[in-house]
């Protein structure tokens, strides 16, 4: 069983910064890809950002040159820097992971809280 723990969530001021972590832990697996989610009130989900195991990243246009999705391999741990934060990127952020296997498994953490305030 594979477990996600996220971190890094609160509340901040436009214009500040969070850092974001999501930390992979369980039995033997190969990671293909790790990537946030989020989930403002009243819209759908979206893709913020998304790493591969290789290390390429795609971004949500909307945080495009804001935000810097890196992995750490060894501790198979992905963070996500937000910088120049504005209120609507106030939401609930989910870390995913999707795992090798047939098919691919996909797990989701907990989700954690980013509030910006105006």
């Amino acid at each position: 069983q594979v477990q996600l723990v996220e971190s890094g969530g609160g509340l901040v001021q436009a214009g500040g910064s969070l850092r974001l972590s999501c930390a992979a832990s369980g039995s033997s697996f190969r990671i293909k890809s790790m990537g946030w989610y989020r989930q403002a009130p009243g819209k759908q989900r979206e893709l913020v950002a998304r790493i591969s195991r290789g290390g390429s990243t795609n971004y949500a246009d909307s945080v495009k040159g804001r935000f810097t999705i890196s992995g750490d391999d060894a501790k198979n741990t992905v963070y996500l820097q937000m910088n120049d934060l504005t209120p609507e990127d106030t939401g609930v952020y989910t870390c995913q992971l999707i795992i090798w296997n047939l098919p691919l498994e996909n797990y989701w953490g907990q989700g954690t809280q980013v509030t910006v305030s105006s």
